[in-house]
Order: structure tokens, then C-alpha cells, then sequence
């Protein structure tokens, strides 16, 4: 394994990971080891003739659905109370 310093760290930011750390159970170092890891992960490129398909057959089998205005204030004010 290989081990790295970190220098000149602003206080608020190692606050947040130890925080963070606290709440995962994990230690700081393991902390920032995860949030490395997250950082490089590899990520798929979005295929976008997928995701306009999909998106196209959603919108099939939601045609016949409409919603007035008035039910979608009513739902608003719902979630608000």
C-alpha cells in the first residue's frame, strides 16, 4: 500500500470528513480513502440512443394520462403540510 500526506488541509473540510467519517463508522483515514475511491470510480458512458428510447416509451405509456392544474396544486400543497 502506498501511503500519501496531505498538506495544508482547510479546517472546515476535515471537520465535514470527520463528520462524515462518524456517521459511516468509519475512520478518517478509511473516510477519505472512500471518497477517493468514489471520485476515480469508472463511470459508463451514458448511451444517449438508449436513454432516448426509453424516455420515448415512457412517454407512450403515459399519453393517456393528463393532469390539471388544480390537481397539481393540490399535490404541492399536500407535500407542504
Amino acid at each position: 500500500m502506498t501511503t500519501i500526506t496531505i498538506k495544508n488541509i482547510p479546517e472546515e473540510i476535515y471537520e465535514r470528513i470527520k463528520l462524515q467519517a462518524k456517521a459511516n463508522r468509519r475512520s478518517v483515514n478509511r473516510e477519505i480513502i472512500s471518497i477517493f475511491e468514489h471520485a476515480v470510480q469508472k463511470r459508463t458512458p451514458m448511451d444517449v440512443k438508449e436513454i432516448l428510447e426509453r424516455t420515448r416509451k415512457i412517454r407512450e405509456l403515459t399519453a393517456q394520462y393528463t393532469i390539471s392544474n388544480e390537481e397539481l396544486t393540490r399535490w404541492k400543497e399536500e407535500g407542504r403540510e
